[in-house]
């Protein structure tokens, strides 16, 4: 991993010439990415963010922080408990110097030790599981995340919309996988990370997951073809 996303995260911080990212999948073209939107206060964040962010409560785990934007906010505004836990080196160590107190640099499934009230995957948060094959290795590693009264707060898109349909409103879907699963790709000055699985998963679909592996799972709230999800255990 070349951590293209830590380093425009590092430039941006220092005010070392930052540039906007490039992503692509392989579904869509490429698409800007201004590196300021990571840096993003609360009341720029959208509806679900903020939604997830309120619903937070007592020792948190924000898997995926990033820059640290929802687990600053959590520990500065709302006065949580907050670990920031994110794979990339470049945006941990931004975390840390943006003041975040509590910081892990590791995958969610290499991290053990402790049981947190409210889980955070925020941003497309299933995006994580990479593939409907590995599904059911992250949710397993949440249940034991996660404590027993905790809640896991999780959001994705339904990304049906982006495919093309004919006439009588049927939708051409690649054959071969489920729709959701894409290869994402990060571009930042000139270098390209290799591309990685990301996931979109529509709510049913990890309803299922979410049912057959000990948790309750409802949808909070849904905005046009993202919704935003609370896991609970069983």
């Amino acid at each position: 991993m070349k951590d293209l996303m830590g380093k425009a995260i590092w430039d941006y911080f220092h005010s070392e010439n930052p540039e906007d990212l490039q992503t692509e999948t392989s579904i869509s073209e490429l698409d800007e990415l201004p590196v300021d939107y990571l840096f993003r206060k609360f009341e720029e964040m959208n509806d679900i963010e903020q939604k997830a962010l309120e619903l937070a409560q007592s020792k948190v785990l924000d898997i995926g922080a990033g820059a640290g934007s929802h687990a600053l906010y959590l520990q500065n505004e709302r006065n949580l408990d907050v670990l920031a836990l994110d794979i990339s080196p470049k945006s941990i160590e931004v975390c840390q110097l943006r003041g975040i107190q509590k910081t892990v640099c590791k995958n969610m499934l290499d991290f053990s030790g402790e049981t947190f009230d409210t889980v955070l995957l925020l941003m497309n948060g299933t995006g994580i599981f990479e593939s409907l094959k590995k599904i059911d290795t992250y949710l397993q590693k949440l249940h034991t995340l996660v404590s027993d009264n905790g809640q896991i707060l999780i959001d994705s898109t339904d990304i049906l919309y982006m495919f093309d349909r004919d006439e009588d409103g049927g939708v051409y879907i690649p054959a071969g996988g489920y729709y959701g699963e894409l290869d994402y790709i990060v571009h930042y000055k000139g270098e390209s990370e290799d591309p990685i699985k990301w996931l979109y998963l529509d709510f049913e679909t990890l309803k299922n997951a979410a049912e057959n592996n000990g948790f309750t799972i409802e949808k909070i709230m849904k905005d046009e073809d993202s919704y935003l999800a609370r896991l609970t255990k069983k």
